[in-house]
């Protein structure tokens, strides 16, 4: 993929995130508690597997 059509992809992400964040503030916050969960819970099998390997 062409550099220029990276930097469009990626202005619009940016543009649309702001988007989100301004005008569907509870939904933003949302979708930041569900990837933090999803991120917890995965450093938590994470933190078990390695647990379970020294035992």
């Amino acid at each position: 993929m062409p550099v220029f059509w990276k930097k469009v992809f990626l202005w619009g992400g940016v543009a649309f995130l702001i988007y989100f964040v301004a005008f569907r503030p509870d939904g933003a916050a949302q979708v930041c508690r569900s990837v933090g969960g999803g991120l917890m819970a995965m450093a938590q099998g994470m933190g078990d597997f390695l647990t379970g390997l020294t035992t």
